[in-house]
């Protein structure tokens, strides 16, 4: 069966054997191969076209001639006219002539063949000679998929420059005619991306655009560029999907940011949930559309495909809520508001406070005022904890530093320091791990403590848990010995006496017993969602974000910030204070801090029973080396919120 390439083959023959039998004599005679015997005629395109046929200009008599060198469209065009007025009208015109794509004249080859220059495998390294800047044209499709396809796979049939931007009719890449233009490039894709194309353009609000001469919608190079294509199930690709989506959906980016899902996948969480995976890759429809992934009809089942066993109330939950925005859910704006003013209060409150002891403690350093405190002349110690008290403080600060840790890369996660630190801890899924098991950790103190303090107050009956002297609860001696501490700080009296719990370690305590139940309680509601909405609405879920993100930074920060200054950073303990790592305080110190106490313990006559010997050298050592790591971590965690605060 004749084929139209056999029969151009043959048609060009016999145009030739017409043309040389019209040659004079002379002419036809020559041979070539006397003088240019150099010369290796290699082309297997031309395999029975004679060195006359493309050298016109030369005759028998032509060594002595001074022959003009020939052009393209002088050899090439006697055969290929109609080629060369296509590339006459590309882009190509005057910049680049036949040879320059297609080899040496004596080497070229089929286009069939992988030895051709212009074959898809050539192409790159031909086309890259001269369209080598910006690298990221050639650079960019060697490192992406089909390229990867086209050199590393070996698949023939993966895209070349030819396959997008065409042959001899190329047009500059934006215009209206070239096939890469952008309203031409979803055709131009799915000349191979057939189903793909026809679902985009069919079951997609960008498709239905893309067809409606009157809108603008983004098409494939918007989503996957031109030639830097990634593999769209890979982590980078799945990271700046939110990125692309964002260009146009500006409030949805920011919301997505600001949460779970954004947060996790920006510090490397793999299988975080990305735009695609809720709104579909190419079936993206309103949610307003029936056959949209997150139509409330379908909410359960598209959410289903991460989290297991979800119910139509977790389905309700939004990812994309903005708790600052009373207009989005004003319940939840209710719960950001309150946890807000709690935060900026507490701050504020304490700063103050803080503030105006600093100043008051570093004036009565230099005065000489905490001599006899800080001394241990009499070589006499007070017991002040119990062994029991100290290990469950050391399981406080090692899982709370964990919560820390693990927790504020997340709520930070755009700060420059929070993929560095998740890094040092393992990775994002060893982050939330390592998370997961501190909380256990905490609810596990938590517990044994109310056990404790049940088992003391009910069981044994023991007076004052609740009330007078050796009781966390507030007492109105707290506010008046508050009102006193400022007028000290102010110099305008004398500091109150201090008795077993100061006003402000029962603030320490409280937050502490406040934040752990709220923490705790909001992180189970974010740990295991699909049991809280069996019996709680969807919304419930955004208000524990808010509650969980918010407390954990009132939490450490009044620790980091607060809580250090007031047992070891102030100048009367700096650089440490160790009563919590060894349990026992000097008797000087114990007078001056706590006279309202040891005047009770010696008329009650007990000061004797907690009259210990002072910590061993090594139990001093083992303080310091402990508590310097956690003191450390905890600063170094507050430079970071800090920059992250000044950042955003």
């Amino acid at each position: 069966m004749t084929t139209p390439a056999s029969f151009a083959r043959a048609l060009s023959a016999a145009l030739g054997i017409v043309v040389l039998a019209a040659l004079p004599a002379a002419a036809q005679d020559i041979d070539c191969g006397e003088c240019h015997e150099d010369v290796v005629f290699a082309s297997t395109a031309h395999p029975d076209v004679t060195c006359q046929e493309c050298h016109t200009n030369v005759t028998i008599e032509h060594e002595d001639a001074d022959l003009e060198p020939l052009t393209d469209a002088d050899s090439c065009g006697e055969c290929h006219g109609s080629t060369g007025r296509t590339v006459g009208r590309s882009v190509h015109k005057g910049e680049a002539g036949c040879n320059d794509c297609h080899g040496a004249p004596h080497e070229i080859h089929l286009v069939s063949e992988l030895a051709s220059a212009v074959s898809p495998v050539n192409q790159i390294q031909n086309c890259g000679a001269c369209h080598d800047d910006p690298p990221e044209l050639i650079e960019g499709y060697l490192a992406g998929e089909h390229g990867k396809a086209l050199l590393l796979s070996g698949l023939i049939d993966a895209p070349s420059c030819s396959d997008c931007h065409g042959d001899h009719r190329i047009m500059e890449a934006d215009t209206s005619r070239a096939p890469t233009a952008h309203g031409n490039s979803p055709e131009t894709c799915g000349s191979c991306h057939a189903i793909l194309f026809e679902e985009w353009k069919t079951q997609s609000a960008h498709g239905l655009a893309w067809q409606d001469e009157n809108e603008e919608g983004p098409v494939c190079v918007d989503c996957h560029s031109s030639h830097e294509i990634v593999d769209p199930t890979s982590y980078n690709a799945r990271h700046a999907a939110a990125q692309n989506c964002g260009s146009c959906h500006e409030d949805y980016l920011a919301s997505f940011r600001h949460s779970f899902h954004g947060k996790a996948l920006h510090l490397g969480l793999s299988d975080g949930a990305t735009c695609a995976d809720c709104h579909t890759p190419h079936k993206n429809l309103a949610a307003d559309n029936p056959a949209s992934s997150v139509h409330p009809d379908n909410l359960e089942g598209m959410c289903g495909n991460c989290h297991e066993g979800i119910t139509a109330a977790f389905a309700t939950f939004s990812p994309h809520n903005d708790p600052t925005n009373p207009d989005d859910d004003f319940r939840v704006y209710v719960v950001w508001f309150f946890m807000t003013g709690l935060l900026i209060g507490v701050f504020i409150f304490f700063g103050v406070h803080d503030f105006l002891w600093l100043q008051r403690s570093l004036v009565g350093t230099f005065r000489g005022e905490f001599e006899e405190e800080r001394s241990a002349a009499s070589g006499q110690y007070v017991k002040r904890f119990r062994r029991g008290q100290m290990r469950t403080h050391v399981v406080i600060i090692t899982t709370f530093m964990l919560l820390a840790l693990t927790g504020l890369p997340l709520k930070f996660a755009a700060a420059p320091w929070a993929q560095t630190l998740v890094n040092v801890l393992g990775g994002i899924d060893s982050t939330r791990f390592l998370h997961r098991v501190a909380a256990i950790g905490t609810f596990g103190y938590m517990l044994w403590h109310v056990t404790e303090v049940f088992y003391r107050a009910v069981i044994k009956r023991e007076k004052g848990m609740f009330w007078g002297p050796n009781s966390m609860t507030p007492q109105p001696k707290d506010l008046s010995d508050f009102v006193g501490n400022i007028k000290y700080f102010l110099y305008l009296g004398e500091r109150p006496p201090g008795d077993r719990w100061t006003y402000f370690e029962k603030f320490d305590y409280l937050a502490v017993f406040w934040g752990v139940a709220i923490i705790g309680l909001s992180g189970l509601f974010l740990w295991v969602p699909d049991f809280f909405t069996r019996f709680l609405p969807g919304w419930t879920l955004n208000a524990a974000a808010v509650i969980h993100s918010d407390e954990a930074l009132l939490a450490t920060g009044f620790i980091f910030f607060f809580h250090f200054f007031h047992t070891h950073l102030r100048p009367e303990s700096f650089p440490m204070d160790l009563v919590i790592f060894t349990g026992k305080m000097s008797l000087e110190r114990f007078k001056a801090e706590r006279p309202l106490e040891y005047e009770r313990m010696v008329e009650d006559g007990t000061l004797e029973d907690h009259l210990v010997d002072a910590p061993t050298p090594r139990q001093r050592r083992d303080a310091y080396i402990f508590g310097s790591v956690f003191l450390f971590t905890g600063i170094m965690l507050a430079i970071f919120i800090v920059w992250a605060l000044l950042k955003h």
